[in-house]
């Protein structure tokens, strides 16, 4: 099956069916579609095992059609399939769609399909923190009335309303279109962005000489290129980017950056004075998600928005009233005896540091609890999560694992989260490993104390949410 009728005929020309619809990457896709006038159906195996019941119907609400995922959604050769590069071809949606003769896209490929149709092109890339920044450029240009289509993996809360809780898109009138994009398969390449945002390279998915190549190649098939500085890695690609704009908190070459000595960090935000040194200005910035990652974050969208023209005490003031992602360091609520639960989707090296750098920037012991997403990710870098998890914490802080993510296929399973729990452990710092969800909610309500905060993360599982909700309830 190929996608070459899909790229060439209107939207509305085909129907379209999802498989996964209820996916962080697949979701916000098929509400862009119906958005534009398509005819979106689809399916889910989490639907089908009760998961996430009020995500689902409410894709209904906005009339998209469900199935089972059993392959009764495909019936004619008309409809074109969107599943995952890394759905198993035994699925049978994707089984159904080769007897009907239907074309088969990957959620990249759409995506791509309709980022490189838009006359201006955001692309948000780099290992962590990219979703934020999207936010904040998608928040920032509509603020200024640039009426932007956001594509995200995550639900932005300024555009979250009970008519639209799970707004991680948006459907814009004007001639932007903003998005995160993913280097883990690859599909980074298919991107042909006017200004290319790259915060940082670090060891995910792929090895750090393959992520060179595509960050690299990423930088230099765009208009303006915005990098980070600070990031040694990133900043060692700027030679492959033509126009460059440049930001950093440390670096005194980046073109945007922060005031020396200007940095506080409070409890639920940070602030500094941002310095644009192109025309020698300053101006006070207060982000209301706190830690020094996030500061990072408001340069990126800065520049980035700065390269479409937004001048910078434009985009300042819109950020004041960002409010942030969902499970990005989301402060769930504080029990009666005052411990903290906080929900939030760490779940690689550099975003499980940034996590525990910003806890650790204020008093109090971490219950860390951790759901690996997924048996392959651990196994590719579960010894640098091990080594995150026994320096960023304390004597006296400790780390709780579950078995990682596991909705079915043919993973390998062999290697898990107690081998991390020893790595953990091995390394200094201290750790646990009970097999189920339910038993670690209830170590860590035997553990929790007055002044504790409790951090629950982990990716690619609507439910840690709840999760999160339930530990707080069952507290003192």
């Amino acid at each position: 099956m190929t996608s070459s009728t899909a790229t060439t005929e209107p939207l509305s020309a085909h129907p379209w069916f999802f498989c996964g619809i209820g996916g962080s990457g697949m979701l916000p896709l098929a509400m862009i579609l119906r958005g534009l006038g398509a005819s979106v159906s689809g399916s889910d195996r989490s639907r089908d095992q009760g998961r996430s019941p009020a995500k689902f119907a409410w894709l209904e609400s906005e009339g998209i059609t469900l199935y089972p995922q059993d392959g009764t959604g495909l019936t004619s050769s008309e409809q074109v399939l969107v599943a995952s590069a890394a759905v198993e071809n035994t699925v049978p949606e994707v089984v159904r769609a080769a007897e009907l003769g239907c074309e088969r896209m990957s959620r990249a490929q759409l995506l791509a399909m309709l980022f490189n149709a838009a006359p201006h092109g955001v692309a948000v890339a780099g290992t962590s923190g990219k979703s934020t920044v999207t936010g904040m450029i998608g928040w920032i240009l509509t603020d200024a009335g640039r009426d932007p289509t956001i594509m995200n993996g995550a639900v932005m809360k300024n555009f979250a309303a009970p008519e639209a809780p799970f707004a991680s898109a948006r459907v814009g009138g004007g001639d932007l279109f903003v998005s995160e994009v993913d280097e883990s398969d690859g599909s980074i390449a298919l991107y042909r962005p006017e200004v290319a945002v790259l915060g940082n390279v670090s060891l995910d998915h792929k090895s750090l000489e393959e992520l060179r190549q595509l960050f690299g190649d990423f930088l230099g098939c765009a208009k303006v290129a915005v990098v980070n500085l600070d990031d040694k890695e990133t900043a060692a690609l700027v030679g492959r980017a033509g126009e460059c704009l440049a930001f950093g908190i440390e670096s005194p070459d980046a073109s945007i950056g922060i005031e020396h000595g200007s940095i506080v960090q409070e409890t639920g935000a940070i602030k500094a004075r941002v310095m644009d040194r192109r025309i020698g200005e300053t101006y006070a910035l207060t982000l209301r998600q706190p830690g020094r990652h996030n500061l990072y974050n408001a340069l990126a969208a800065i520049s980035g928005c700065a390269a479409l023209g937004v001048p910078v005490s434009q985009s300042i003031a819109s950020l004041q009233s960002f409010a942030g992602l969902a499970r990005r360091f989301d402060v769930v609520g504080s029990s009666a005896s005052g411990i903290t639960v906080i929900d939030d989707f760490g779940h690689n090296p550099d975003k499980v540091s940034a996590t525990l750098s910003t806890l650790k920037a204020h008093p109090g012991r971490v219950i860390a609890f951790f759901q690996p997403h997924g048996y392959g990710p651990l196994r590719q870098m579960g010894a640098e999560l091990a080594e995150v998890f026994a320096h960023k914490l304390g004597a006296e802080d400790i780390v709780i694992l579950c078995d990682p993510v596991y909705f079915g296929g043919t993973v390998d399973r062999t290697q898990g989260s107690q081998r991390i729990v020893e790595m953990i452990d091995k390394a200094g710092g201290q750790a646990e490993y009970l097999p189920s969800r339910e038993d670690c909610a209830a170590r860590i309500a035997e553990l929790a104390r007055a002044g504790d905060r409790i951090i629950v993360m982990g990716a690619r599982d609507d439910t840690l949410t709840i999760f999160a909700k339930d530990l707080l309830a069952n507290l003192p």
